[in-house]
């Protein structure tokens, strides 16, 4: 189904074009075989990178694509609907690439363009096996020994764990609390900081997370991003827009799941008839048809916000709530749809099923973006 999009601009038409061509090209043949196989998709994102999609959001003169987020969501969008693994990769990495992007030192900044480009892939490391929600509690400590941080602990999720080339290690530097937490940018061949093996998971198999085990790693101390104790607001400014990127990954996948069934439902008869044309199938597809459509908007709202430099925490915690709760249920009804078919691995939406629950769970559960909003409304 043809999407009918208002860009700002004839770039972004353009940029959309690439994108479609690389996503039936590149991602479509390729989805269900690397999920299959759980395969990290690295030759891909090479690819992606060379197009110059791994650095959307970011200026021009840093390396980046120069692109106002409204853009760049709306290309993570595209690719999901081909591979929504692909669409997740880039939004980790483009979170990835945010403390350096704005709070780097100079010499740090010098590999941007690499990040950008994707010659380096990144990964974002906040979470941990006891700590999720509650990120201000994490126990990763590092120590400064002369010119070096020593970092012991263990994180927990971490997508292109052992796969990534740099690593934004939160950690504690101070006291409990937010306020004793640092971001550490660590070399993925820094002694002591040993990716474990990738996690079983039920969907995104070909990027599957691992555990990053921190034993007495050694992190140069030019290599602190922003000040000690700086590295809460860095973590969560940097949520704040990556909330959006796993909604427009939601959004791709969830359009996804209404293509197939909406194709399916005109080519399977029962009683000499299309199933789409009785009403409990045709209703379904028009509920589904609807809920993509309102999240796209919501996505879309809180980018500008975010493109016209106005607060938009608020407004990402309610895109990337409904849009993933959107995706959950239109999955499941496309499953619905197509009935047994739905069920086996011969359709896509038995995939697009299992990899709609992870969205409803990273870059903070459904139930913290509700807390985000419930104190918005009632914050002085």
């Amino acid at each position: 189904m043809t999407v009918e999009r208002i860009l700002p601009s004839d770039e972004a038409y353009e940029l959309l074009g690439l994108t479609r061509e690389i996503a039936e090209g590149e991602l479509v043949p390729r989805a269900a075989p690397y999920e299959e196989r759980g395969e990290f998709p690295r030759d891909v994102l090479r690819t992606i990178g060379r197009a110059g999609l791994l650095g959307l959001p970011y200026p021009e003169a840093d390396g980046g694509g120069g692109q106002p987020y409204e853009v760049y969501l709306q290309v993570l969008e595209t690719l999901a609907t081909s591979w929504v693994a692909i669409a997740e990769a880039v939004s980790v990495h483009t979170l990835s690439c945010f403390p350096v992007a704005a709070y780097g030192t100079e010499r740090q900044r010098k590999s941007l363009p690499d990040m950008l480009g994707g010659d380096l892939l990144g990964a974002y490391c906040l979470s941990e096996p006891q700590g999720g929600s509650d990120a201000a509690s994490l126990t990763t400590r590092a120590v400064r020994d002369t010119d070096e941080y020593v970092v012991t602990g263990t994180k927990a999720w971490i997508t292109h764990g052992g796969h990534a080339d740099f690593y934004n290690i939160f950690c504690r530097t101070g006291g409990p609390g937010a306020a004793g937490i640092s971001c550490l940018l660590a070399d993925a061949t820094t002694p002591g900081l040993l990716p474990q093996p990738p996690e079983r998971t039920m969907g995104l198999r070909s990027s599957a997370p691992a555990q990053i085990v921190l034993d007495g790693a050694r992190v140069p101390v030019d290599r602190l991003v922003g000040e000690e104790g700086g590295g809460f607001r860095i973590a969560m400014q940097a949520l704040d827009a990556g909330r959006l990127g796993i909604a427009a990954c939601a959004v791709g996948l969830a359009q996804a799941a209404l293509d197939q069934a909406a194709a399916y439902a005109k080519e399977r008869t029962q009683f000499g008839k299309p199933i789409a044309a009785f009403q409990g199938v045709g209703f379904m597809l028009a509920d589904m048809a609807t809920q993509i459509a309102a999240a796209r908007a919501l996505m879309l709202a809180a980018a500008r916000l975010k493109d016209a430099g106005r607060p938009y925490s608020a407004e990402a915690a309610k895109a990337k709530l409904f849009a993933t709760d959107t995706a959950m249920k239109v999955t499941t009804d496309a499953v619905q749809v197509l009935g047994g078919s739905g069920y086996v691995s011969d359709y896509p939406v038995e995939r697009y099923f299992r990899e709609a629950k992870v969205l409803q769970i990273v870059e903070g559960t459904n139930q913290i973006q509700r807390l985000v909003i419930a104190r918005s409304l009632t914050r002085d």
